[in-house]
């Protein structure tokens, strides 16, 4: 008898804000293969390429609390305090922040708008 194996397509995570796509093996936050690690958050953890022990792994993403947009680890993207923000919520309710993480996105507004211009 003829055996047909179906693979099973990979699960993709994409960024929501940034269009970053990549495979993922595990949403939540205790990576297979970890020993002692839980992660703070729910979030999509892909393999570490360029790691040959198993345990290692990168974290892509993971949901904003307040709007659920899936959104990368990327600064641009998102920000981590307490919860993951994509960063169209953190502006919206920048007010609700302390005010060292308000400086910090002002400091890095500031910074990125030099180098548009320069």
């Amino acid at each position: 008898m003829d055996q047909t194996t179906t693979e099973i397509p990979p699960k993709i995570f994409t960024c929501q804000l940034c269009g970053l796509s990549s495979p993922f093996v595990y949403y939540g936050q205790k990576p297979p293969n970890t020993r002692a690690i839980v992660l703070l958050e729910e979030c999509f953890v892909t393999k570490d390429p360029f790691s040959p022990e198993k345990e290692k792994f990168l974290v892509l993403g993971s949901t904003c609390s307040l709007c659920s947009l899936c959104v990368c680890v990327a600064s641009d993207c998102s920000l981590f305090y307490t919860k993951r923000f994509c960063m169209r919520c953190v502006n919206k309710h920048l007010d609700q922040f302390p005010h060292q993480i308000q400086a910090e996105l002002a400091k890095k507004k500031q910074q990125s708008s030099k180098a548009a211009v320069s």
